[in-house]
């Protein structure tokens, strides 16, 4: 398998390096293509293969990112392009779920506050997970894709396409409590930014949520 990650977090050790780590640890030994349209500084992984642009590929993730997409940016383009061409599935992680269904027509806004914290999801089939969300942008509408799951402080975290195999979160599956340590090791984070989240809890999986 072919997978081609939209990786925008590319410049940072934790969240970057080794939150693809573990979104990619969950599929079977993947050719791991990075591209990262954002930047033109990312940090070395030591695993996957740099694009310029996007390839031939057979699964598309979309990672979280530092930006915004309610404070729009020119290559964000180039990502919402990929969006609506691709043939091949898709699946979007916070900052992705958020650009995935602004590409499809929906609509992007900033809450007045970040949220940052585990939450309980609720799904429509009547299954509920814990969850890892820091944002503070939020899809507001959803475009094409249908609402799937939802948070007491966000009505859309989760959607999936109803006729392109797409899927979206607005949380966080890939934050495992060894990222969180890494992400504090490595100074993406300091503790007490880390002990905001309650990580005893069961939390949801990049597999769970995004690939079962």
């Amino acid at each position: 398998m072919r997978l081609l990650v939209v990786d925008l977090l590319a410049e940072r050790q934790a969240f970057g390096k080794e939150g693809v780590r573990e979104i990619i640890s969950h599929f079977d030994n993947p050719e791991v293509l990075l591209w990262s349209p954002h930047t033109d500084t990312r940090t070395d992984y030591g695993f996957g293969r740099e694009v310029d642009f996007p390839v031939l590929c057979d699964f598309i993730v979309i990672t979280g990112s530092r930006r915004n997409v309610s404070s729009w940016e020119p290559w964000m383009d180039e990502v919402a392009e990929l969006v609506r061409n691709a043939t091949v599935p898709i699946i979007g992680i916070c900052f992705g779920h958020q650009i995935i269904a602004a590409a499809l027509g929906g609509r992007v806004e900033r809450a007045k506050e970040g949220s940052h914290f585990v939450s309980k999801v609720n799904y429509a089939d009547g299954s509920q997970v814990n969850a890892v969300f820091t944002h503070q942008d939020h899809v507001v509408d959803s475009g094409e894709l249908s609402v799937i799951a939802s948070a007491e402080h966000c009505p859309i975290a989760a959607c999936e396409h109803p006729s392109r195999p797409i899927r979206t979160v607005q949380y966080h599956p890939e934050a495992t409590p060894r990222i969180l340590s890494e992400a504090i090791r490595l100074g993406d984070m300091t503790k007490e930014e880390a002990d905001v989240f309650d990580m005893t809890q069961s939390i949801v999986n990049v597999k769970q949520s995004l690939l079962d």
